[in-house]
């Protein structure tokens, strides 16, 4: 019996922990590029053969780096949710700083490949206030935009 929860304790660990290096390493490449702009690190994080599904954002990684490059200074990202499957990473976040009459609420979906993102789609709505919310309820975190 000790064996077999040793087996159990030692071969699950492995997954979850492939799965958390995932979900840090995109926290970190997303904090480097959309927070701290740092474009040298970006090319680390992105492979250069990136490939883009998002409708909002230019192909490639260039395309994505001109993007940030072309935001406002006031641009932030801010993640609530991370979860991981394999080499696919899903974020929940907030998008603020856009220049646009609302933040956006995005699940972001990487896939990552020989260590960096190599594949990107997303789900964008735009956020509502309290008022404009027929739940009631706010579309991230736990209070509405101010």
């Amino acid at each position: 019996m000790t064996t077999t929860k040793t087996l159990e304790s030692t071969t699950q660990p492995t997954k979850d922990s492939k799965e958390e290096k995932n979900k840090a390493f995109v926290l970190e490449a997303f904090e480097a590029l959309f927070n701290k702009r740092d474009y040298a690190a970006a090319e680390r994080f992105w492979s250069p053969n990136y490939i883009q599904h998002s409708a909002h954002i230019p192909p490639g990684r260039e395309g994505l780096l001109a993007l940030i490059k072309g935001v406002p200074d006031n641009f932030h990202y801010e993640n609530g949710l991370t979860v991981a499957n394999g080499d696919y990473v899903l974020l929940h976040g907030r998008f603020t700083g856009l220049g646009l009459p609302a933040n956006w609420i995005v699940v972001d979906i990487v896939r990552l490949e020989n260590g960096q993102l190599a594949e990107h789609w997303d789900v964008i709505q735009d956020e509502v206030t309290k008022e404009a919310s027929v739940s009631g309820l706010p579309m991230f975190g736990d209070r509405f935009p101010t």
